[in-house]
């Protein structure tokens, strides 16, 4: 199953965020509630925990790039 990794909504004021730092490559393992992705908002920086585990298998928005919230950032493929 693929599961989307989404631009997380952190707080009311926020409208988008952009990718700091991937912390996983694509092709690589995750578990769920593994540090995924750095991300920061006009407030401050924070980790984003991956959703499901599963394999990385795309990467959407790259390094530098900055999203609206709910945008389709990544996926996940499950077992």
């Amino acid at each position: 199953m693929r599961v989307k990794v989404v631009m997380p909504k952190w707080g009311t004021g926020m409208n988008e965020g952009t990718i700091v730092k991937w912390l996983k490559a694509v092709g690589d393992r995750v578990e769920a509630g593994e540090m995924l992705v750095e991300i920061e908002t006009a407030k401050s920086t924070q980790e984003m925990e991956a959703p499901a585990a599963g394999t990385l298998s795309e990467i959407l928005l790259p390094e530098g790039e900055e999203a609206e919230v709910r945008t389709h950032i990544a996926t996940i493929v499950t077992d």
